[in-house]
């Protein structure tokens, strides 16, 4: 055959061989040197084509060659490397499996460092980066069951083909969620954690299992995630440490067709499993101190307001803060026996805003209901309480305004006491506006208090309008330099005469809202009180909503 032959192409690959700038010796199945690169003459130097590997080459690399052959075919046939002396230098012999030959690379300990070096490093930032994209993504909510999830997938895109998150066990439950490439699973069942090696250890927060010594035919079901096809080849169970108590485990597992869990891969799940144990802890937390809070604040929360004894009530109120719901301003309703004995409303303003105004609040709310019962005495109720505050150990002080209301002979009867606050508005049923003459000094700053009390009478369809100083030193209109004002405060009310007492309050919380729009502002209460007309009563369906603006 001509030069274009086999023969040709056959010599075209010698040739490419020999110009591969790394030692390297292709062998035939039964022992005969095919080519060599000409940098392996430094090494070998009797290697030359159509010799044979015995006469050439060490022991450690021909045996290897003849090993290797005997093993083709096999999963052995991977994990064929060798090494060995060359010159006085040690060498390492990496096979790659040709068309019925083997080339043999032999790398010089130095280089095979050097390589061994690169690979760790290239494999240590990938483990950096998904470590990074591991905290963003776990830290980004406070939900448990979002970030058990979140736990799950970053674990299936990265470490496993499947992944489960054991929670500690609550009662005799244990809540998991597993997942794989598909749908992520939220199951609680009735299983002893100790019946699956080294998963009750790990819900103790003890050191991980070596994932070799575990059987991943000892594997229940409920870790398996329903959507995974095929056999659990190895697993690896690692705990997830949370804050001073572990926040639950993390289960891996790995397909029978994929290698088995190494160590580089259990420092890689240790360190993910801290970063999501922190998560899962710092959420945990979270919403256990977010159902005391809302526990708590269950009680400061104003009240809902309804008809009382022939008269209406309605409140509304509006924190400093949008994203709070409490603060320092207050109104309180406390019912009389009867439609004769006095109903006691309160309203108040605690120096400050914010939480600790509301702890405040929240004392003073529980002393006035104990004191409800001296409703006929506001003098009473007023150094009472301002002895109670003497006490406590606060520097805050409070101004509030008393009202105690009553259906006598036909009519609302009506008692207001101010101590240091805003002096209530009474709107007439003709439009006018009045001022109680109510005044006081308020409470928790001096050892003995003094007030003025004013009684009225309320015909049908006038209000009287108790509130506190963040409507009328609400800073704002067009320019945002203004007060809203006792005049436009009295103007708007002149405006809503006859009108039932929610309107009333509906038509203040509006304008003083547009008023401030977005800005800065106190906080915002306001509780009207209505006498209802009489052609009304029938239309109101025995009840008057109050009203709760956050």
């Amino acid at each position: 055959m001509g030069a274009d032959g086999p023969i040709g192409v056959a010599m075209g690959l010698d040739a490419a061989w020999s110009s591969i700038p790394h030692p390297v010796i292709v062998v035939t199945s039964d022992g005969v040197v095919r080519a060599v690169s000409t940098s392996t003459h430094s090494v070998l130097p009797s290697a030359i084509p159509g010799s044979d590997l015995d006469d050439v080459a060490p022991p450690w690399l021909a045996q290897a060659h003849r090993r290797l052959v005997q093993r083709l075919g096999t999963p052995d046939a991977d994990d064929a490397a060798a090494s060995g002396s060359l010159h006085g230098k040690r060498f390492e012999a990496r096979p790659t499996v040709l068309d019925g030959q083997i080339a043999w690379w032999l790398v010089e300990d130095a280089g095979r460092e050097l390589w061994d070096t690169k690979q760790a490093l290239t494999r240590e930032q990938a483990r950096t980066s998904f470590l990074g994209e591991a905290s963003a993504v776990l830290m980004a909510t406070l939900n448990v069951d979002r970030c058990m999830s979140a736990t799950v997938h970053l674990a299936v895109r990265h470490l496993a083909d499947a992944a489960s998150v054991v929670a500690p066990v609550t009662g005799n439950r244990l809540p998991v969620v597993c997942g794989d490439r598909g749908a992520v699973e939220q199951r609680t069942v009735e299983a002893d954690p100790s019946d699956v090696p080294g998963l009750s250890e790990a819900l103790r927060g003890f050191p991980p299992v070596p994932s070799r010594w575990l059987d991943p035919a000892a594997l229940p079901e409920w870790l398996v995630p329903s959507t995974f096809d095929g056999p659990v080849g190895s697993v690896l169970i690692t705990p997830l440490p949370g804050l001073g108590v572990p926040a639950g485990a993390l289960v891996l597992l790995r397909r029978a067709s994929e290698p088995v869990f190494g160590e580089d891969d259990e420092l890689s799940a240790r360190l993910f499993a801290a970063r999501a144990g922190a998560a899962l802890s710092t959420a945990g937390l979270y919403a256990e101190q977010s159902a005391i809070t809302r526990t708590l604040m269950r009680d400061l929360v104003p009240p809902q307001l309804r008809r009382l004894h022939g008269f209406e009530l309605a409140g509304g109120y509006r924190a400093s803060e949008d994203h709070q719901i409490v603060g320092g301003d207050f109104y309180d309703v406390h019912p009389g026996a009867t439609p004769e004995d006095d109903t006691l409303v309160v309203l108040g303003d605690v120096c400050g805003k914010g939480l600790e105004a509301a702890v405040l609040t929240g004392k003073i709310r529980n002393t006035l209901q104990a004191l409800a019962p001296l409703a006929q005495d506001h003098g009473g109720v007023l150094r009472l309480l301002n002895s109670a505050l003497l006490s406590a150990d606060h520097t805050r002080f409070a101004t509030l305004v008393l009202a105690s209301v009553a259906r006598r002979d036909g009519q609302v009867v009506l008692r207001l006491t101010s101590a240091g606050h805003c002096a209530p508005l009474i709107v007439r049923s003709d439009g006018r506006v009045e001022e109680a003459d109510t005044r006081g000094q308020l409470v928790g700053v001096l050892e003995q208090i003094q007030a003025r009390t004013f009684e009225t009478v309320l015909a049908p369809g006038e209000t009287c309008v108790l509130y506190t100083d963040g409507v009328t030193e609400a800073w704002g209109g067009p320019l945002g330099t203004d007060m809203f004002g006792e005049q436009r405060l009295a103007a708007a009310l002149e405006e809503c005469a006859g009108m039932p007492a929610e309107a009333v309050v509906e038509r203040i919380m509006m304008l003083t809202t547009q008023w401030v729009r977005r800005r800065e502002h106190d906080d915002i209460a306001v509780v009207a009180i209505t006498a209802p007309r009489r052609t009304h009563l029938s239309a109101v369906d025995g009840h008057t909503a109050g009203r709760y603006t956050a």
